[in-house]
Protein backbone atom coordinates (compact mmCIF):
# COMPACT_ATOMS: atom_id res chain seq x y z
CA UNK A 1 0.00 0.00 0.00
CA UNK A 2 1.64 2.99 -1.38
CA UNK A 3 2.77 3.65 -5.10
CA UNK A 4 5.71 5.86 -3.99
CA UNK A 5 9.53 5.73 -3.92
CA UNK A 6 9.32 3.53 -0.95
CA UNK A 7 6.45 1.36 -2.35
CA UNK A 8 8.46 1.03 -5.72
CA UNK A 9 12.21 -0.07 -4.76
CA UNK A 10 10.27 -3.03 -2.79
CA UNK A 11 8.17 -3.84 -5.48
CA UNK A 12 11.44 -4.23 -7.49
CA UNK A 13 13.70 -5.99 -4.92
CA UNK A 14 10.27 -8.80 -3.98
CA UNK A 15 9.46 -9.60 -7.78
CA UNK A 16 12.92 -10.38 -8.23
CA UNK A 17 12.56 -12.83 -5.40
CA UNK A 18 10.20 -14.56 -7.71
CA UNK A 19 7.23 -13.20 -5.32
CA UNK A 20 3.83 -11.78 -6.86
CA UNK A 21 3.16 -8.30 -6.12
CA UNK A 22 0.26 -5.73 -6.07
CA UNK A 23 0.71 -2.37 -5.63
CA UNK A 24 -2.07 -0.13 -4.47
CA UNK A 25 -2.52 3.94 -3.99
CA UNK A 26 -5.44 6.19 -2.69
CA UNK A 27 -3.56 8.90 -5.13
CA UNK A 28 -1.98 8.49 -8.29
CA UNK A 29 1.24 6.57 -8.69
CA UNK A 30 4.59 8.80 -7.27
CA UNK A 31 1.86 11.72 -6.49
CA UNK A 32 2.40 11.75 -2.65
CA UNK A 33 6.23 13.05 -0.97
CA UNK A 34 8.32 11.46 -3.64
CA UNK A 35 6.90 13.97 -5.83
CA UNK A 36 8.33 16.57 -3.75
CA UNK A 37 11.76 15.00 -2.91
CA UNK A 38 14.82 17.03 -3.78
CA UNK A 39 16.72 13.58 -4.11
CA UNK A 40 20.03 13.73 -2.29
CA UNK A 41 20.93 10.36 -2.18
CA UNK A 42 23.68 10.42 0.77
CA UNK A 43 24.24 8.39 3.71
CA UNK A 44 24.93 11.53 6.62
CA UNK A 45 21.85 11.27 8.53
CA UNK A 46 19.41 14.44 9.69
CA UNK A 47 21.33 13.45 12.98
CA UNK A 48 25.08 13.90 13.58
CA UNK A 49 26.93 10.95 14.60
CA UNK A 50 27.86 12.09 17.73
CA UNK A 51 24.47 13.20 18.81
CA UNK A 52 23.27 9.73 17.98
CA UNK A 53 25.58 7.86 19.80
CA UNK A 54 24.53 10.51 23.20
CA UNK A 55 20.75 9.17 22.42
CA UNK A 56 20.81 5.33 21.20
CA UNK A 57 24.53 4.39 22.22
CA UNK A 58 27.59 3.87 20.60
CA UNK A 59 27.05 0.49 19.01
CA UNK A 60 23.82 1.24 17.68
CA UNK A 61 24.32 4.40 16.32
CA UNK A 62 27.64 3.40 14.83
CA UNK A 63 25.66 0.33 13.39
CA UNK A 64 22.98 2.83 12.09
CA UNK A 65 25.57 5.20 9.92
CA UNK A 66 27.17 1.91 8.77
CA UNK A 67 24.19 0.53 7.05
CA UNK A 68 22.81 4.30 6.27
CA UNK A 69 26.93 3.94 3.87
CA UNK A 70 26.11 0.56 2.43
CA UNK A 71 22.11 1.39 1.34
CA UNK A 72 23.35 3.96 -0.31
CA UNK A 73 26.10 2.11 -2.69
CA UNK A 74 23.63 -0.72 -3.16
CA UNK A 75 21.21 1.99 -4.80
CA UNK A 76 23.74 3.16 -6.81
CA UNK A 77 24.97 -0.15 -8.03
CA UNK A 78 21.49 -1.55 -8.48
CA UNK A 79 20.16 1.77 -10.54
CA UNK A 80 23.39 0.54 -12.87
CA UNK A 81 22.52 -2.96 -13.32
CA UNK A 82 18.97 -2.29 -13.66
CA UNK A 83 19.91 0.49 -16.23
CA UNK A 84 17.28 2.93 -14.76
CA UNK A 85 17.65 6.39 -16.68
CA UNK A 86 17.31 9.22 -14.00
CA UNK A 87 19.86 11.44 -13.88
CA UNK A 88 21.55 9.36 -11.52
CA UNK A 89 25.29 11.40 -10.58
CA UNK A 90 27.47 10.75 -7.99
CA UNK A 91 28.52 13.73 -5.57
CA UNK A 92 30.08 14.65 -2.64
CA UNK A 93 28.49 16.50 0.21
CA UNK A 94 29.01 19.21 2.13
CA UNK A 95 28.12 19.52 5.88
CA UNK A 96 28.51 23.44 6.44
CA UNK A 97 28.78 24.62 10.62
CA UNK A 98 25.58 25.97 11.43
CA UNK A 99 23.64 25.87 15.04
CA UNK A 100 23.79 22.35 15.76
CA UNK A 101 27.58 21.63 14.47
CA UNK A 102 29.73 24.85 15.31
CA UNK A 103 33.37 23.85 13.98
CA UNK A 104 34.64 22.52 17.23
CA UNK A 105 31.74 20.00 16.66
CA UNK A 106 32.37 19.31 12.82
CA UNK A 107 35.92 18.25 13.71
CA UNK A 108 34.38 16.09 16.72
CA UNK A 109 31.78 14.22 14.22
CA UNK A 110 34.88 13.72 11.30
CA UNK A 111 36.94 11.69 14.66
CA UNK A 112 34.01 9.92 14.92
CA UNK A 113 32.57 9.25 11.38
CA UNK A 114 36.60 8.20 10.76
CA UNK A 115 36.31 5.90 13.46
CA UNK A 116 33.86 4.00 11.82
CA UNK A 117 35.74 3.87 8.50
CA UNK A 118 33.98 7.21 6.85
CA UNK A 119 36.21 9.08 4.70
CA UNK A 120 35.80 12.61 5.56
CA UNK A 121 37.59 15.78 4.90
CA UNK A 122 37.55 19.12 7.63
CA UNK A 123 37.97 22.40 5.61
CA UNK A 124 38.27 25.23 7.76
CA UNK A 125 37.22 28.74 7.26
CA UNK A 126 39.90 29.44 4.74
CA UNK A 127 39.88 26.70 2.60
CA UNK A 128 36.25 26.89 2.06
CA UNK A 129 36.58 30.53 0.89
CA UNK A 130 39.37 29.14 -1.95
CA UNK A 131 37.50 26.33 -3.10
CA UNK A 132 33.99 27.02 -3.12
CA UNK A 133 33.95 30.94 -2.67
CA UNK A 134 31.63 30.02 1.03
CA UNK A 135 32.30 32.09 4.23
CA UNK A 136 31.56 29.95 6.62
CA UNK A 137 33.61 28.91 9.72
CA UNK A 138 34.09 25.33 8.60
CA UNK A 139 32.71 22.45 6.48
CA UNK A 140 32.71 18.64 6.70
CA UNK A 141 32.85 17.20 3.67
CA UNK A 142 31.99 13.60 2.70
CA UNK A 143 31.75 11.15 -0.01
CA UNK A 144 29.98 8.30 -1.69
CA UNK A 145 26.31 10.38 -2.78
CA UNK A 146 24.52 10.46 -5.24
CA UNK A 147 22.17 12.75 -7.37
CA UNK A 148 18.90 11.32 -8.93
CA UNK A 149 15.54 12.69 -10.69
CA UNK A 150 13.42 11.31 -8.01
CA UNK A 151 10.10 10.65 -9.91
CA UNK A 152 12.26 9.08 -13.12
CA UNK A 153 13.79 7.14 -9.96
CA UNK A 154 10.66 5.91 -9.05
CA UNK A 155 8.71 5.36 -12.54
CA UNK A 156 12.35 3.14 -13.49
CA UNK A 157 12.00 1.23 -10.55
CA UNK A 158 8.35 0.82 -10.84
CA UNK A 159 8.49 -0.63 -14.57
CA UNK A 160 11.24 -3.20 -13.13
CA UNK A 161 8.99 -4.55 -11.77
CA UNK A 162 5.72 -4.37 -13.59
CA UNK A 163 8.08 -6.34 -16.46
CA UNK A 164 7.91 -9.11 -13.94
CA UNK A 165 4.48 -9.61 -13.13
CA UNK A 166 3.89 -6.63 -10.88
CA UNK A 167 0.79 -4.67 -10.88
CA UNK A 168 -0.25 -1.30 -9.81
CA UNK A 169 -3.89 -0.10 -9.01
CA UNK A 170 -5.05 3.39 -8.14
CA UNK A 171 -6.72 5.53 -7.04
CA UNK A 172 -7.27 2.45 -4.42
CA UNK A 173 -8.24 3.41 -0.56
CA UNK A 174 -7.84 0.67 1.59
CA UNK A 175 -9.88 0.84 5.01
CA UNK A 176 -9.09 -1.79 6.76
CA UNK A 177 -6.83 -4.91 6.77
CA UNK A 178 -7.24 -8.33 8.68
CA UNK A 179 -4.80 -10.64 9.31
CA UNK A 180 -5.37 -14.26 9.64
CA UNK A 181 -3.26 -17.34 10.00
CA UNK A 182 -2.12 -17.96 6.50
CA UNK A 183 -2.44 -14.57 5.05
CA UNK A 184 -3.83 -10.71 4.96
CA UNK A 185 -7.18 -9.42 3.56
CA UNK A 186 -7.19 -5.71 2.71
CA UNK A 187 -10.55 -3.97 2.03
CA UNK A 188 -11.29 -1.29 -0.22
CA UNK A 189 -13.38 1.71 -0.43
CA UNK A 190 -15.17 0.22 -2.78
CA UNK A 191 -15.77 -3.28 -0.83
CA UNK A 192 -13.67 -4.82 -2.68
CA UNK A 193 -10.86 -7.58 -0.94
CA UNK A 194 -7.15 -7.80 -1.60
CA UNK A 195 -5.59 -11.13 -0.73
CA UNK A 196 -2.26 -12.11 -0.06
CA UNK A 197 0.25 -13.91 2.45
CA UNK A 198 1.75 -10.21 3.50
CA UNK A 199 1.27 -6.88 3.05
CA UNK A 200 3.07 -3.44 3.92
CA UNK A 201 2.26 -0.42 4.24
CA UNK A 202 4.36 1.99 2.55
CA UNK A 203 2.68 5.05 3.29
CA UNK A 204 5.88 7.58 3.50
CA UNK A 205 5.25 10.06 6.50
CA UNK A 206 1.27 8.71 7.48
CA UNK A 207 1.58 7.04 10.44
CA UNK A 208 -0.07 3.60 10.93
CA UNK A 209 -2.34 2.91 13.57
CA UNK A 210 -0.88 1.01 16.34
CA UNK A 211 2.92 1.97 15.42
CA UNK A 212 4.72 3.28 18.46
CA UNK A 213 5.36 6.57 16.78
CA UNK A 214 7.08 8.40 20.01
CA UNK A 215 9.33 11.34 18.54
CA UNK A 216 7.66 10.99 15.40
CA UNK A 217 6.55 14.66 13.77
CA UNK A 218 5.49 16.01 10.89
CA UNK A 219 7.24 18.73 9.10
CA UNK A 220 6.78 20.85 6.04
CA UNK A 221 9.89 22.09 3.57
CA UNK A 222 10.16 24.32 0.73
CA UNK A 223 11.97 24.32 -2.65
CA UNK A 224 13.07 26.36 -5.46
CA UNK A 225 14.33 25.46 -8.58
CA UNK A 226 16.36 28.47 -9.95
CA UNK A 227 16.70 29.30 -14.10
CA UNK A 228 19.42 27.19 -15.30
CA UNK A 229 22.93 29.17 -14.61
CA UNK A 230 24.74 31.35 -16.99
CA UNK A 231 28.14 31.06 -14.87
CA UNK A 232 29.52 28.22 -13.81
CA UNK A 233 28.57 26.64 -10.71
CA UNK A 234 30.53 25.67 -7.43
CA UNK A 235 33.67 22.97 -7.71
CA UNK A 236 32.74 19.66 -8.44
CA UNK A 237 28.60 20.51 -8.01
CA UNK A 238 28.37 18.68 -4.57
CA UNK A 239 25.63 18.54 -2.64
CA UNK A 240 25.44 21.03 0.48
CA UNK A 241 23.34 21.36 3.37
CA UNK A 242 23.99 22.71 6.86
CA UNK A 243 24.38 21.32 10.28
CA UNK A 244 21.72 23.99 12.19
CA UNK A 245 17.86 23.13 12.84
CA UNK A 246 16.13 23.69 10.46
CA UNK A 247 18.72 23.55 7.81
CA UNK A 248 19.14 24.95 4.33
CA UNK A 249 19.94 22.01 1.52
CA UNK A 250 20.96 22.44 -1.62
CA UNK A 251 22.21 20.69 -5.16
CA UNK A 252 22.58 21.39 -8.61
CA UNK A 253 20.39 19.02 -11.54
CA UNK A 254 21.27 17.89 -15.08
CA UNK A 255 20.54 21.28 -16.81
CA UNK A 256 22.31 23.70 -14.75
CA UNK A 257 19.59 24.66 -12.21
CA UNK A 258 19.98 25.17 -8.05
CA UNK A 259 17.25 23.08 -6.03
CA UNK A 260 17.26 25.11 -2.82
CA UNK A 261 15.32 23.56 0.05
CA UNK A 262 15.04 23.82 3.90
CA UNK A 263 13.04 26.89 6.29
CA UNK A 264 11.14 23.59 7.58
CA UNK A 265 8.07 24.09 9.77
CA UNK A 266 6.54 21.66 12.09
CA UNK A 267 3.36 21.11 10.62
CA UNK A 268 1.21 19.16 8.10
CA UNK A 269 -1.52 21.39 7.53
CA UNK A 270 -1.60 21.68 3.45
CA UNK A 271 -3.82 24.77 3.80
CA UNK A 272 -1.48 26.59 6.42
CA UNK A 273 1.47 25.24 4.67
CA UNK A 274 0.70 26.87 1.53
CA UNK A 275 -0.25 30.15 3.02
CA UNK A 276 3.44 30.58 4.12
CA UNK A 277 4.71 29.47 0.96
CA UNK A 278 5.26 32.66 -1.11
CA UNK A 279 7.50 34.13 2.65
CA UNK A 280 9.26 30.86 2.34
CA UNK A 281 10.17 30.89 -1.48
CA UNK A 282 11.70 34.45 -0.83
CA UNK A 283 13.43 33.42 2.26
CA UNK A 284 15.41 31.13 0.39
CA UNK A 285 16.02 33.14 -2.78
CA UNK A 286 17.82 35.04 -0.07
CA UNK A 287 19.50 32.69 2.02
CA UNK A 288 21.07 31.26 -1.54
CA UNK A 289 21.66 34.53 -3.21
CA UNK A 290 23.91 34.94 0.66
CA UNK A 291 25.73 31.77 -0.29
CA UNK A 292 26.97 32.42 -3.41
CA UNK A 293 25.97 35.80 -4.43
CA UNK A 294 27.50 35.24 -7.93
CA UNK A 295 24.57 32.51 -8.57
CA UNK A 296 20.61 33.70 -9.95
CA UNK A 297 18.64 32.80 -7.30
CA UNK A 298 15.50 33.45 -8.75
CA UNK A 299 13.61 31.02 -9.29
CA UNK A 300 11.93 29.30 -12.46
CA UNK A 301 10.08 26.67 -10.09
CA UNK A 302 8.85 26.43 -6.18
CA UNK A 303 6.76 23.86 -4.03
CA UNK A 304 6.20 22.43 -1.05
CA UNK A 305 6.39 18.82 0.30
CA UNK A 306 5.74 17.17 3.82
CA UNK A 307 7.66 14.46 5.36
CA UNK A 308 8.51 12.66 8.45
CA UNK A 309 10.64 13.17 10.91
CA UNK A 310 12.09 11.35 14.41
CA UNK A 311 14.23 12.28 17.32
CA UNK A 312 16.86 10.42 16.27
CA UNK A 313 16.59 10.82 12.62
CA UNK A 314 16.15 6.85 11.96
CA UNK A 315 13.11 5.63 9.77
CA UNK A 316 10.37 3.07 11.45
CA UNK A 317 10.76 0.04 8.89
CA UNK A 318 9.55 -3.68 10.23
CA UNK A 319 6.91 -6.16 10.93
CA UNK A 320 4.06 -3.71 12.65
CA UNK A 321 4.20 -5.46 16.61
CA UNK A 322 1.43 -8.13 17.27
CA UNK A 323 1.41 -9.24 13.78
CA UNK A 324 3.04 -11.32 11.61
CA UNK A 325 2.36 -10.76 8.21
CA UNK A 326 2.12 -7.20 8.73
CA UNK A 327 4.87 -5.00 8.03
CA UNK A 328 5.66 -0.66 7.51
CA UNK A 329 7.50 1.69 6.20
CA UNK A 330 8.11 5.26 7.69
CA UNK A 331 10.99 7.00 5.80
CA UNK A 332 11.28 10.16 8.63
CA UNK A 333 13.81 13.32 7.69
CA UNK A 334 16.10 13.93 4.57
CA UNK A 335 17.26 10.67 4.14
CA UNK A 336 14.08 9.78 2.69
CA UNK A 337 15.01 7.95 -0.65
CA UNK A 338 17.89 6.00 1.35
CA UNK A 339 15.68 5.04 4.05
CA UNK A 340 13.45 3.48 1.03
CA UNK A 341 16.36 1.60 -0.54
CA UNK A 342 17.14 0.26 3.30
CA UNK A 343 12.94 -0.69 3.79
CA UNK A 344 13.50 -2.75 -0.02
CA UNK A 345 16.45 -4.51 1.64
CA UNK A 346 15.00 -5.31 5.38
CA UNK A 347 11.51 -6.07 4.53
CA UNK A 348 12.92 -8.36 1.46
CA UNK A 349 14.92 -10.10 3.98
CA UNK A 350 12.36 -10.63 6.41
CA UNK A 351 9.34 -11.86 3.87
CA UNK A 352 11.53 -14.07 1.47
CA UNK A 353 14.91 -14.90 2.91
CA UNK A 354 16.19 -15.43 6.13
CA UNK A 355 15.72 -12.53 8.37
CA UNK A 356 18.27 -9.50 8.05
CA UNK A 357 20.62 -8.29 11.21
CA UNK A 358 20.24 -4.68 11.57
CA UNK A 359 16.22 -5.01 11.59
CA UNK A 360 15.92 -4.48 15.25
CA UNK A 361 17.32 -1.46 14.48
CA UNK A 362 14.36 -0.08 12.75
CA UNK A 363 11.61 -1.85 14.36
CA UNK A 364 8.34 -0.53 14.96
CA UNK A 365 7.58 -0.39 18.87
CA UNK A 366 4.46 -1.30 20.50
CA UNK A 367 2.20 1.51 21.20
CA UNK A 368 2.20 1.93 25.13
Amino acid sequence: MGAGISGALLAESLTECGLEVVMVDRRKPLAGSTSASTALLQYELDTPLIHMRRALGEKIADRVWRRSRLVVSALAERTVRLGIAADFAPRDALYLAGDVLDAAGLASEARARRSIGLEVEILGRRELLTRYGIRRSAGLLGRGGFVADPLRLAAGYMRTAERRGARVFSPVEVQSVREHARGVVATTSQGFQLRAKYAVFSTGYEVVKGIQATGHSIQSTWVIATRAQRRALWPTECMIWEASDPYLYLRTTADGRVLCGGADEPFSDAGARDALSARKFALLERRLAALFPALDPEPDYAWAGTFGSSENGTPIIGRIPGNKRLFTVLGCGGNGVTFSMLAAQLLTSEIAGDGDRDAALFAPRRRH
